[in-house]
């Protein structure tokens, strides 16, 4: 048996900016155990699916003059959308007190979009960070990087 240092009952979320997977320790601190609570998908489409038109243009201080002006990326902000909404989520979880750890894996914009949005009930119960991208990975990958990531933090 490994020790994983996650108590039992601790969530993990594991978040993309399209997908996040949310888990929860079934086994105890000497041996992990995860398995999936839920999933949650958003269907973001591509910028460039976005865009309707042509970039806008603007005129400069020139006689003729004309600069091209960049869209809105769409994605990106669907992306920290969905980042807001989790952490949206998890209060209402932790209000309602479904865990009381939680170890947050998440892509650098997304974890940055959790923690700006996050409320002070949840980030108490949150022992580990990782900005990683691990939604694409199987359960025992994901239950070792937990555990590597634990005790380099312990």
């Amino acid at each position: 048996m490994r020790k994983s240092g996650l108590p039992q009952g601790a969530w993990v979320i594991i978040a993309d900016g399209e997908k996040a997977l949310w888990l929860v320790n079934d086994g105890d601190d000497q041996d992990m155990n995860l398995t999936v609570r839920s999933k949650d998908k958003q269907d973001n489409p591509q910028a460039q699916d976005w865009a309707a038109n042509r970039p806008g243009r603007m005129n400069d201080t020139g006689v003729g003059q004309r600069s091209a002006l960049d869209d809105t990326d769409w994605h990106q902000l669907e992306k920290e959308r969905f980042g807001a909404d989790l952490a949206d989520a998890l209060y209402k979880e932790a209000h309602k007190g479904s865990f009381d750890k939680l170890v947050l894996i998440a892509s650098r914009p997304v974890l940055s979009e959790i923690r700006k949005d996050m409320h002070k009930e949840v980030a108490d119960k949150v022992i580990l960070e990782v900005a990683k991208v691990l939604t694409n990975h199987p359960l025992d990958e994901i239950e070792e990087h937990v555990s590597k990531e634990l005790q380099d933090a312990a």
